[in-house]
């Protein structure tokens, strides 16, 4: 997938098709930089999952959990974080164990950590105006 979003409802209508595709088990990495929309589609995405409530970035928290859609969403950044140790602290091997799904921004950080067969989407602001975001998801 490589595709080119105007503006920030682009971007969100995106994440809720996307969100709408999901199944149990799935892991999202999401990467690129400040601004480039990351947790913009995160927003679509849980609400294509059918999370009614607020979408919000988990920076100081590291990780959102929202419950009350079709399925659980774990929502993690990953940017303050200095080491993979830090993460693994936090229980991130537990929530594997979960029937949910793992949107996990700034997943460059620490990509040994994650399983072989999470879906890459990186994210590019384009100087002209937009994002470009191109990854292994598809759409069909």
């Amino acid at each position: 997938m490589d595709q080119v979003l105007r503006d920030e409802r682009e971007m969100e209508a995106l994440g809720e098709t996307l969100g709408a595709k999901l199944r149990p088990g799935m892991v999202l990495a999401l990467v690129g930089g400040l601004g480039a929309g990351k947790t913009r589609l995160a927003k679509g995405v849980a609400r294509g999952a059918g999370y009614p409530g607020e979408v919000t970035s988990p920076t100081f928290s590291l990780v959102h959990e929202y419950r009350g859609g079709r399925l659980p969403l774990f929502h993690f950044d990953l940017y303050r974080l200095k080491s993979a140790d830090e993460l693994l602290s936090i229980g991130w091997d537990e929530f594997f164990d979960e029937p949910g799904v793992l949107i996990v921004e700034w997943a460059d950080l620490f990509p040994e950590l994650l399983p072989p067969t999470t879906y890459w989407l990186r994210f590019e602001v384009l100087p002209e105006g937009g994002r470009r975001l191109s990854g292994d998801l598809l759409l069909g």
